[in-house]
């Protein structure tokens, strides 16, 4: 039986100083200045108000009664639950009761709205521009190179992953072009801004914008939402939610505990 031949391939052994090692230093470049541009466009954040803090944070409280409802006996939980459904329905926490009903403002005729939409733009910017010039700078000096090989074997789906840019059908999986090289820095480089920059650092944060993260609880009211709206939906979740307690049969299963 004839064996298939081994793949051998002459690679010059600079390619792995001369391209890679530079990607990776101006990744790490980008995302430092990347991450202190943002800190010097981003504006002072606003103080809330009573109204709207409360507003904000009573949402939230049906939330986590919600998710660690577990965590309750089911009589602490009915309380919970009854108490916050009443609220949630008579709108005893929304800031404006007098607009119930009525359609949200238009978010353009809003200076806070249009502040925080302009903030949101200032990021997307910040994140576009660096990595479309990074991609226009290794295409024009890197495009179509095979800089280094993986020293473990890979399926033929990561081919794709690992060799864009490179027009081959035959090449082992193992081999990474350059240009895959900068998409796997884009996320791969992520515990290296966190140990520079700390975990709340511009970097991070647009990864995850990339990953398509949920957003966090200060984007619930954002321009446009009815918050009336939120406390009915959250009214519903806590009126179908099954209660479980963790302390459920707790006494049964110490003894079967102890007998074991």
């Amino acid at each position: 039986m004839a064996q298939v031949p081994v793949q051998t391939i002459h690679r010059d052994p600079q390619l792995f100083y001369w391209i890679l090692f530079p990607i990776t230093a101006v990744m790490i470049l980008t995302g430092v200045l990347r991450h202190y541009a943002t800190v010097l466009m981003a504006s002072a954040a606003k103080k809330l108000d009573q109204k709207t803090m409360r507003e904000q944070r009573s949402l939230l409280h049906g939330i986590n009664v919600r998710g660690n409802s577990h965590a309750l006996s089911k009589r602490s939980f009915t309380a919970r639950r009854d108490a916050l459904i009443t609220a949630y329905e008579s709108g005893a926490y929304l800031k404006d009761p007098e607009r119930r009903g009525q359609a949200p403002p238009n978010p353009m005729s809003d200076p806070s709205s249009m502040e925080g939409m302009m903030g949101m733009m200032k990021n997307q910017m910040a994140m576009i521009i660096p990595n479309t010039l990074i991609m226009s700078w290794i295409n024009a000096f890197f495009s179509g190179y095979v800089i280094m090989k993986l020293p473990f074997p890979l399926t033929i789906k990561f081919k794709s992953m690992l060799q864009a840019g490179v027009a081959t059908k035959d090449m082992d999986p193992r081999w990474m072009s350059s240009i895959s090289w900068y998409f796997l820095c884009i996320f791969g480089l992520q515990p290296v801004f966190n140990f520079l920059l700390g975990s709340d650092n511009a970097a991070s944060q647009m990864a995850q914008q990339m990953g398509g993260m949920a957003p966090n609880a200060g984007q619930m009211f954002g321009p446009g939402v009815d918050p009336d709206k939120q406390f009915l939906a959250e009214a519903e979740n806590l009126a179908v939610i099954e209660h479980y307690s963790v302390l459920d049969g707790v006494e049964q299963r110490l003894l079967e505990g102890i007998k074991v």
